[in-house]
């Protein structure tokens, strides 16, 4: 007797680039003076003043349909010295210790950080063969260079941006010189009441051209 039922069909893990900006564009360093101080950035801790609660409830939302998150060796570096002891009364906090942790780096030989795998070979390879396995969507969270390093090898399916109204003027940017021209497909955008802007994008293939 020939079996009726379907093969589920398989769907690719997507990759979400999830970052905080300010109205440049700068990504570096948002979260406290001593976190990314390279090229002597003197503007770390940008972002706490010009958060919300919006903003946290944005967030949040983020990681509802993500079950790993991707980082740098930077990123991974500075939050295995802070998540695994912060204060468990924080809700990220299970969230951020109990995701799996991919992490790329060309020096580290070992993580520590519960969850966490170092990735081996050719960045690019493997996170094509991430986003073959099973299992939800990878953040990549903070991590400028990899994530630039996605973006030219058109290994990004989303963007998930919170622009926050300060100018920073120096700084590392998420979307360098020479970043590849893309369109953008606007998903959700919405400003919260302290004038950021959340917003939720997916590559569109290459922008058009016009003139008025």
């Amino acid at each position: 007797m020939r079996s009726t039922s379907r093969r589920r069909e398989r769907t690719m893990r997507e990759i979400i680039v999830c970052t905080f900006l300010t109205l440049d564009g700068v990504m570096q360093a948002p979260g406290g003076p001593d976190e990314d101080a390279e090229s002597g950035f003197e503007h770390g801790g940008w972002q706490k003043p010009v958060a919300d609660d919006e903003v946290g409830a944005a967030i949040a939302g983020w990681y509802e349909h993500s079950d790993a998150m991707l980082l740098g060796r930077k990123t991974y570096e500075i939050f295995a010295s802070y998540w695994p002891t912060a204060d468990p009364d924080n809700p990220f906090t299970h969230r951020m210790n109990g995701m799996h942790k991919y992490v790329a780096s060309r020096t580290l030989t070992s993580v520590e950080w519960q969850n966490s795998t170092l990735l081996e070979g050719d960045i690019v390879d493997a996170v094509r063969k991430l986003k073959a396995s099973d299992g939800g969507n990878i953040n990549v969270v903070g991590s400028g260079d990899l994530a630039q390093t996605l973006m030219q090898h058109g290994l990004v399916d989303e963007y998930r941006l919170t622009i926050h109204p300060v100018i920073i003027g120096t700084g590392k940017r998420l979307f360098a010189d020479g970043a590849i021209p893309t369109a953008l497909e606007p998903v959700s955008v919405s400003t919260t009441k302290g004038g950021t802007i959340v917003g939720v994008y997916r590559p569109n293939g290459k922008p058009s051209y016009d003139s008025y």
